[in-house]
């Protein structure tokens, strides 16, 4: 529990950033600097096997259509802490990543040189908390003495918090266990844990045999909300914001097919994380996907000059995981508000 109450240390981070990227930073390295004629320029965008936007912009080289001088690498990654690993060793330039995590990468004397820059989804029936049908637990509350299992430093984690505090149930009443999503599924196949808080397409298989407590959906509808984020380094903000504008406008196009092309959605996000069509349309169902205009409107990321919704949705994290002690101390509001780049947001509707 220790890791997960005071955080780790940004050397700690730092080190093991260059453990779990280096194979892949090492498969991206050579080509993506830029060439010597200067016409080449390096993308590397993490990603999460996880239906969303990124996945149609992938699969469609929407960003190699857009950006032909650059080389583009995609590195996926399992979980939010990974992705502040790599920022940290500055193996990323653009990735996916969680309300939560985000918040705890800006707090600290060291905030990551990162900063959100779009909205991927907002986190719906994806995510939820489910125990063992063979544990004979039915509701939140019933979870204190057992054993549960998440992520840490996750969107998933942040959600257990949030959903054991309104059960009246603290985090010293359950024994937290920091695992990956497949590692979770095995821990559960050998009835190693109670419960677990994990996202699709874990969540989907510890459905069949478990019982759904609570839901991020819910969670999110009781006042804390989680989404999926997507951060660019400020190292990219500075040599080459006109990738940032390319990767916003794909991203908005992938939205609208999200509506326009059901099918289309389906049979790319089947495609790209090799299941079946029904499975893709079903976890497609379990997400929340605004529109491009309801993710730069007042009501969730804001446009330049006016941060919108968001910015008191990640404030408010950062106070409940310093209440929680997850993090040292929450970062201000004013220090949230820099973590926003909101330059040339309007653009992409145009």
């Amino acid at each position: 529990m220790s890791r997960a109450s005071q955080g780790p240390s940004r050397r700690l981070l730092l080190a093991g950033a260059l453990a779990a990227v280096s194979s892949a930073a090492a498969g991206c390295s050579a080509g993506s600097e830029v060439s010597a004629s200067g016409r080449s320029k390096r993308l590397r965008i993490g990603y999460f096997a996880f239906p969303s936007g990124d996945l149609l912009v992938k699969h469609g080289k929407l960003l190699e259509k857009a950006l032909p001088g650059h080389q583009i690498t995609w590195i996926k990654f399992d979980s939010g802490a990974g992705v502040n690993q790599a920022f940290i060793g500055g193996s990323l330039d653009i990735a996916a990543l969680g309300s939560s995590p985000f918040a705890r990468g800006v707090s600290g004397s060291a905030p990551i040189p990162y900063k959100v820059a779009w909205i991927l989804d907002v986190a719906g029936e994806n995510e939820a908390l489910v125990a063992r049908k063979a544990a004979g637990i039915t509701d939140v509350a019933g979870l204190r003495g057992r054993k549960i299992a998440t992520p840490f430093a996750s969107t998933s984690h942040y959600s257990l918090l949030a959903a054991l505090e309104k059960a009246g149930v603290g985090p010293s009443d359950v024994e937290l266990v920091d695992l990956q999503p497949q590692p979770i599924l095995a821990a559960w196949q050998r009835g190693d844990i109670d419960a677990a808080y994990v996202w699709l397409p874990t969540l989907d298989e510890l459905r069949t045999t478990g019982t759904q407590l609570t839901s991020s959906k819910e969670i999110g509808a009781a006042g804390r909300p989680t989404l999926d984020l997507a951060v660019v380094s400020d190292d990219l903000i500075a040599r080459d914001p006109q990738a940032i504008d390319a990767w916003r406008r794909a991203q908005a196009e992938a939205l609208r097919l999200i509506r326009s092309d059901p099918d289309g959605t389906v049979r790319t996000v089947a495609a790209e994380l090799g299941i079946s069509a029904a499975d893709a349309r079903a976890q497609l169902a379990q997400g929340v996907f605004l529109t491009p205009e309801q993710v730069v409107s007042a009501d969730w990321l804001g446009t330049d000059g006016r941060p919108g919704k968001l910015l008191g949705y990640v404030a408010d994290t950062g106070r409940f995981l310093a209440g929680q002690k997850q993090i040292g101390a929450a970062p201000s509001e004013d220090v949230v508000r820099g973590a926003f780049y909101l330059e040339g947001l309007s653009d992409v509707l145009t």
